[in-house]
């Protein structure tokens, strides 16, 4: 009889797959970062803070998720790539266990005038196949309710081969397209008012034209000066019918003008073409003031502004149309489809469904989809591109966030907190660059970025959990419990700013009278009204200069020195000590190296590899020809000057020889701003979104005006800058001016002198003024939103 031996097994050893759990830098060195090296945990939420420009989004987008998008690419085929935009390796040695990346960046969306909501996110898309299908009468396939098809027919002869002859066959074809002809799918005509083209009192050699590039002596103003279609010494309210037909309204016409073929055409067509085809946000400042000054846009008659062809506005499903389900709110809409049974569309409706859903979950059901993506702001164009990927069956894939919080109320920040939590729930690794307490409190794994900002940063302060950040004692964490407490006594007002039966957008026929010589914070939830109330409602002529959310534009030739035309006044500083003239002092014109034509590297297109920069040899990255470099300000050359930070140039400026006012008061707005770290020549490409929104705050304060309009201000801020934002504020409304916030910043809502809150909800469930006063009364009152959460900040 045999005993039973009994053996303890080992466990099982751990799966090598098991052991990739985290993503692994090191050595990174893209724009500021000084040789990081981390170690990021997989399938967490991990939140990357520190001031603007410490090199957040040089380590999470710039390297980790860069790569990530460039070895994708890599796995296509050469020929694929060839179509593909070309990425280079980021600057860092290693980087190890990266998973596929999605960005759901604050990029702003098209700004196309054909681009909506619907189109951005195929919600149109699915509403013309549902449309094509149900709708009576029929008008034809889903291409018959686009707003971006026209409608055409031809009819022709075409030669076919056949069995070696060539046959003559007549052909016809017709597309139906839902183009409204008259508006050709923009939903707005433009009409010009002439008294901003011309002067008719003067002659043409007098000078008459007041258009941008329309100066005497040049090709645009010899072309209708030389035409010989009216007399150029005549003045132009004394041209005949005719001439001022031909003046505004002639078809083009080829002519010689001095020797020269050229193409003769109206002007006002001239214009059309030029000016009105491009992109509003994509024109230089004066072309774009031009344009709001001489073109008014209003509603098409012919289609109501729905962009839509008769036709396929008169097609319907139960009496609405395409156009009206177009314009209803999105969480009216869902509940429209949802009360569409219909079997044979039941796979496209709860598609559809579902998109519309996730537009009410993620707090934007008070759009609508013919809203034109140019509107939305930074915070709700980063919450459109999030859709797609709510419902997404993806698993362990990286999500990579920019500032998901901006421009949200803080009742709205929790929910998109619970977003964040479910995406990494679902098992995906969730980056998000973020500035705002409440968000950082829910991280798994926080990176502190730092100490400064520019030079002055680039390197990790802090790495571990939130309470661990907390008590660490870098800039982040002492400021992370920071609590805003309410000022003792608040301004009194100069006057008031009248608004009357305010109706733009949502807005509910509002009466307000805005307090001059204060600072106003207007808050709200988003899509409360606050920035139709603002941007949309305070009368022309109130001497307002607007700062709004719009992205700046710019090459990597542009900085902050172009930008702010600080360049100006130093180029004539330096043109006027050496005796020469000014533009030798500028790399994109006379003074540029003739190797690099000014950009201080050469690049090299390697096709579907990635494109190769190389610094100049000639000029070092100096980007100017050796013989400006001899001419010296103050004992510096201007490349040593665009090299300089702004601090320090601003004492350069301030006396001495260099002694330049002009320049001297620009760079005080810069230091005013909080940029005094960086240098005048940086790229304005590798700029932080915070740094650019400060840029163009600096940019906006040296214009004339009694009221400034700021809109989030703090967007892209850390904590510790807040503070310095409110100083600023102070002193501009100190100087006499009156300051009116679109804000959600606790901080900022506590230090107002006069608190107007809009809501109490979103779209149509908002557009009322819910409160006026003081901040102090606001949080007494406890009767809104803004009011509960303002008394939760500052524990009252």
């Amino acid at each position: 009889m045999s005993k039973a031996t009994r053996t303890d097994t080992p466990p099982p050893a751990p799966h090598a797959a098991d052991s990739h759990d985290l993503i692994r830098v090191h050595g990174a060195r893209e724009n500021n970062l000084k040789d990081v090296s981390i170690e990021i945990p997989k399938r967490r939420l991990t939140v990357f803070t520190g001031v603007s420009g410490s090199g957040k989004s040089s380590l999470v987008f710039d390297t980790i998720a860069a790569e990530s998008q460039r070895l994708i690419n890599e796995t296509y085929s050469a020929f694929v790539q060839g179509f593909m935009p070309t990425l280079a390796r980021p600057e860092v040695d290693v980087l190890d266990g990266l998973t596929t990346a999605i960005i759901v960046d604050q990029q702003r969306m098209g700004g196309d005038p054909r681009s909506t909501v619907g189109t951005a996110t195929d919600a149109n898309a699915m509403l013309r196949i549902l449309f094509s299908r149900l709708g009576q009468p029929h008008i034809g396939s889903p291409k018959a309710f686009s707003f971006n098809v026209p409608s055409i027919s031809g009819a022709g002869a075409v030669t076919v081969e056949r069995a070696g002859k060539a046959v003559k066959e007549r052909r016809s074809f017709s597309i139906t397209g839902g183009m409204c002809p008259r508006c050709e799918g923009r939903g707005t005509v433009s009409d010009v008012d002439l008294t901003q083209l011309y002067d008719d009192s003067k002659s043409l050699t007098e000078g008459a034209l007041t258009i941008p590039g329309y100066k005497p002596g040049g090709w645009n103003y010899r072309l209708y000066s030389e035409s010989g279609f009216f007399g150029a010494d005549k003045p132009i309210r004394q041209y005949t019918e005719q001439e001022l037909h031909d003046f505004l309204h002639r078809e083009p016409t080829r002519m010689k003008i001095a020797g020269i073929n050229m193409t003769y055409e109206g002007l006002i067509p001239r214009i059309q073409k030029s000016m009105l085809s491009k992109d509003r946000e994509a024109m230089q400042p004066h072309i774009r003031e031009f344009v709001d000054r001489a073109i008014t846009f209003t509603d098409c008659p012919g289609c109501g502004g729905t962009r839509l062809s008769e036709a396929a506005r008169s097609s319907r499903i139960g009496g609405t149309s395409i156009a009206d389900a177009c314009a209803m709110q999105i969480s009216d809409l869902a509940d429209w489809v949802r009360s569409l049974e219909e079997p044979s569309m039941a796979p496209l409706l709860a598609t559809l469904q579902q998109t519309l859903d996730s537009f009410v979950e993620i707090g934007l059901g008070y759009l609508s989809l013919d809203r034109p993506s140019g509107t939305l702001s930074g915070g709700e164009a980063q919450r459109v591109k999030m859709i797609r990927h709510l419902g997404s069956s993806l698993t362990d894939v990286t999500y990579v966030f920019d500032e998901p919080t901006t421009g949200l109320h803080p009742h709205d920040i929790q929910r998109m907190n619970g977003l964040l939590l479910r995406l990494r729930d679902k098992g995906n690794t969730v980056l998000v660059v973020e500035h705002k307490p409440e968000t950082i409190a829910i991280a798994d794994h926080v990176v502190d970025l730092g100490p400064g900002a520019g030079t002055a940063g680039g390197a990790v302060c802090f790495e571990g959990t939130v309470e661990g950040l907390g008590a660490s004692g870098t800039l982040t964490g002492r400021h992370l419990d920071d609590r805003a407490s309410f000022k003792e006594t608040v301004r009194k007002p100069t006057g008031t700013l009248e608004i009357r039966g305010a109706t733009t957008h949502n807005l509910r026929g509002v009466d307000v009278d805005i307090p001059l010589g204060t600072l106003v914070v207007v808050t709200g939830v988003a899509g409360s009204g606050k920035s139709s109330l603002v941007h949309g409602s305070i009368p022309a002529g109130a001497g307002v200069v607007s700062v709004d959310q719009g992205a700046i534009r710019g090459s990597r030739r542009s900085n902050p020195a172009t930008y702010t035309g600080l360049l100006d006044p130093i180029r004539k500083a330096f043109a006027k000590a050496n005796g020469v003239k000014p533009a030798l002092f500028s790399a994109n014109s006379e003074g540029a190296c003739p190797t690099c034509n000014g950009a201080g590297v050469i690049y090299t297109d390697l096709a579907m590899m990635a494109g190769v920069a190389t610094t100049c040899e000639e000029c070092e990255g100096k980007r100017f020809d050796a013989s400006v470099l001899e001419y010296h300000l103050g004992g510096r050359d201007i490349s040593e000057v665009l090299a300089m930070p702004v601090a320090e140039a601003e004492e350069f400026f301030g006396a001495g020889e260099a002694h330049t006012p002009a320049a001297h008061r620009v760079l005080g707005r810069l230091a005013d701003v909080g940029l005094g770290y960086l240098t005048l020549g940086q790229p304005l490409t590798t700029l932080s979104g915070g740094e650019r929104q400060r840029l163009k705050l600096a940019t906006h304060m040296a214009e004339k005006g009694g009221v400034y309009v700021l809109d989030e201000p703090t967007a892209g801020l850390h904590l510790a800058d807040v503070e310095h934002l409110l100083g600023l504020l102070d002193r501009l409304v100190d100087s006499g001016k009156s300051v009116i916030v679109v804000e959600h910043h606790q901080a900022v809502m506590a230090h107002a002198d006069w608190i107007i809150d809009l809501g109490p909800g979103a779209g149509h469930d908002g557009g009322r003024v819910v409160f006026e006063g003081t901040p102090a009364d606001l949080v007494a009152a406890r009767s809104t939103l803004t009011g509960q959460h303002l008394a939760a900040y500052v524990g009252a």
